[in-house]
C-alpha cells in the first residue's frame, strides 16, 4: 500500500499504463501470429500487406514506450528476411 499521496498517485498511473501497454503488447502478438501463418502457408501479397501493418503498428508502440526502439527494428528487420525468403523460394 501506498503511504503517500505522490505514491498513491504513481500506483494509480502504473495501472493505468499497464493495462494500455497490454493492449499495444497483444495487438502486436497477432499481427505478429498472422503475419506467420501468412507466411507459413506461401502467401506472399497478404504477408506483405500484414508485414506493413505490423510494421507500422511496432513503430507506433516505440514511439510510444511500449517496446523499445531497437526491439522495433531487429523485429521489422527479421520478418522483412522471412517475407524474402519465401520470395526466393
Amino acid at each position: 500500500m501506498p503511504n503517500t499521496k505522490s505514491a498513491e498517485r504513481r500506483m494509480r498511473n502504473s495501472a493505468r499504463k499497464q493495462l494500455r501497454n497490454h493492449g499495444v503488447k497483444s495487438r502486436l502478438h497477432t499481427l505478429e501470429k498472422n503475419y506467420a501463418a501468412y507466411v507459413a502457408a506461401g502467401k506472399k501479397s497478404d504477408a506483405a500487406t500484414a508485414l506493413k501493418s505490423l510494421s507500422s503498428a511496432l513503430d507506433k508502440a516505440a514511439k510510444r514506450g511500449v517496446i523499445h526502439a531497437s526491439n522495433a527494428s531487429r523485429k521489422k528487420s527479421r520478418l522483412t528476411v522471412r517475407l524474402n525468403s519465401i520470395k526466393a523460394a
